[in-house]
């Protein structure tokens, strides 16, 4: 390794350490279920993303299973040589059904689809107004379109229609696209989407909500945008399949040509190998299950609305959520990795959450009840919080 390298990583990690803001991996020794196996121990898993358990879903497993017996375990090519598999065509199909929208496309994950949809259709002559508090794949895909960032502040309705207003009236763009999450994934809100249409609609905006956290989890399980009953006022619907899904990737619905034009122009989809064949087929049985029952997105926040009345009454900040996604708030990054190790150490798996995922000072727990959690899981996650909540002084 050069001298240049060793010395940039050696001061740069050290630093990390020090500020409490270095992250360590912990393998997980099987399924990531309600409870995990972690270093030989089992611990009750609250940092999960597999929000209704399909993740471990045995009919998914079997469907799985089938679709790698009949094609493989590869789908051989990108999509826009032989790569395009009927499975594809098939859950592309039930995607747009999902969304209630004219089409869809699946990419290799969430994070591919915000890379691909922006910088298919922004340019250096356009602007972006986004979120101050959306996810890190929605400002890398708007650092890669080159169109110019305008932040506006977290939700705050009043500046982004100022900014649109001053961005359009300026004459210096093309085009002007309002970009925000569906829910925002470490404080569990809601974007406020009826007043970004209002707005949008008022200044001729594009529209777009990256439904991460919210496909599956709101509008009974067919998303954010379906909640306040907006399919047709929005332009473009970003979703993952890793997360309620279960699975693993994302997809962008909207008009079928819009859809199109991604195919023809979004780079990674013309420029990586599609989705393998058994999740494509797992990905599709997910989502008709939750277009057929409701059944695990109320178990999901039955869970959730639980545990959330049992931290606050113990006294932890638990923000505003609106949202299954329960943070409990420490503030101090040292004290929060303290503590989730602490929780690690009793018997709940929490991860911590701190800089630069949250702004510095802001350090948290996540915890992620999901429909697979019991209520004797949730009772004895809350006693572990309690002791170690009072151990450490985080509550009284």
């Amino acid at each position: 390794m050069s001298n240049v390298l060793n010395n940039f990583l050696t001061e740069n990690l050290d630093a990390l350490k020090n500020q409490g803001l270095y992250n360590e991996i912990d393998p997980v020794e099987g399924p990531n279920g309600a409870k995990i196996i972690v270093n030989g121990s089992e611990l009750i898993n609250l940092s999960s993303n597999n929000y209704l358990g399909l993740a471990t879903n045995p009919e998914l497993k079997r469907i799985t299973k089938e679709a790698v017996d009949k094609y493989g375990v590869g789908a051989g090519a990108v999509r826009t040589i032989n790569g395009t598999l009927d499975l594809h065509v098939k859950l592309e199909q039930k995607l747009a059904e999902f969304k209630g929208t004219e089409a869809a496309i699946s990419y290799q994950s969430g994070f591919n689809c915000n890379m691909a949809a922006i910088s298919a259709v922004m340019d250096k002559n356009d602007a972006i107004l986004s979120d101050q508090l959306n996810h890190a794949s929605i400002i890398d895909g708007c650092r890669l379109s080159k169109a110019k960032i305008i932040a506006f502040n977290h939700s705050d309705m009043e500046d982004l229609r100022a900014k649109a207003k001053e961005a359009t009236e300026s004459g210096l763009y093309n085009k002007v696209m309002v970009i925000t999450d569906g829910v925002f994934s470490m404080d569990g809100d809601i974007a406020k989407l009826p007043e970004i249409v209002e707005i949008a609609k008022e200044f001729d905006l594009i529209t777009y909500v990256d439904d991460a956290h919210g496909s599956g989890v709101t509008g009974k399980g067919k998303g954010t945008v379906k909640h306040f009953g907006l399919e047709k006022e929005i332009d473009f619907q970003i979703g993952t399949l890793s997360k309620a899904i279960g699975v693993v990737g994302g997809y962008v619905a909207g008009k079928k040509d819009l859809i199109d034009w991604l195919k023809v122009r979004s780079r990674p989809f013309l420029f990586s190998t599609a989705l393998p064949p058994g999740d494509v087929a797992a990905i599709t049985a997910a989502v008709q299950m939750i277009i057929d029952s409701t059944e695990l997105h109320d178990k999901l926040w039955e869970n959730g609305d639980y545990l959330k009345a049992g931290l606050s009454k113990l006294g932890f900040n638990i923000g505003a959520s609106e949202t299954p996604i329960t943070p409990c708030i420490i503030g101090d990054e040292k004290l929060t990795q303290q503590f989730s190790k602490r929780l690690f150490e009793e018997g709940v798996y929490a991860k911590s959450i701190v800089f630069p995922t949250v702004p510095k000072g802001t350090g948290r727990v996540r915890n992620m009840p999901t429909a697979a959690h019991t209520k004797e899981m949730l009772d004895e996650a809350l006693a572990i919080y309690e002791k170690v909540g009072k151990e450490l002084g985080v509550i009284s």
